[in-house]
């Protein structure tokens, strides 16, 4: 692991402390040469898993693709960068427990929708809007009626 600040590739691990639901290890760190400290995260290697798109295509899977379509819609939103990386984690762990070679951008962006929803209405309409690609304002205000309706039965 090189140092941000000097390029040196040795350093000295200084705390570990696994994730909340035990996917990640973060690692504090102290580089040995001009001493400066940075945090690592060491998550287990998956195989290659294949994300399958409308259109037919297929691509590697990415998990800062999704953390970046989250920062979007939590933009000026109440949001946490540890709740964002749970959220993924989450989905990761839905998703790859189906140990599939190749998942369905429909059920990555159906998973991101639910976990968005129980954490910020807002966010998860700003997702819904790009991810379903309202047309017009009529499907809009059909998204937003059916979620007044959930709301109002609970």
């Amino acid at each position: 692991m090189k140092c941000a600040k000097c390029g040196c590739s040795e350093s000295k691990v200084i705390d570990s402390r696994p994730s909340e639901d035990f996917t990640v290890i973060r690692r504090r760190r102290e580089c040995l040469e001009c001493k400066l400290r940075f945090t690592t995260y060491e998550r287990i290697e998956l195989s290659p898993v294949l994300v399958v798109k409308k259109d037919g295509t297929r691509e590697a899977y990415d998990r800062d693709k999704i953390i970046r379509g989250i920062l979007k819609s939590c933009e000026k939103r109440p949001v946490s960068m540890s709740q964002i990386e749970a959220i993924v984690s989450e989905i990761e762990t839905e998703l790859m427990s189906t140990h599939q070679s190749e998942i369905a951008s429909k059920d990555i962006g159906e998973a991101v929708m639910a976990k968005l929803r129980t954490v910020d209405e807002v966010a998860y309409v700003r997702f819904a809007s790009v991810y379903r690609q309202f047309k017009d304002l009529n499907t809009f205000l059909e998204e937003l009626t059916r979620m007044l309706s959930d709301a109002g039965q609970k």
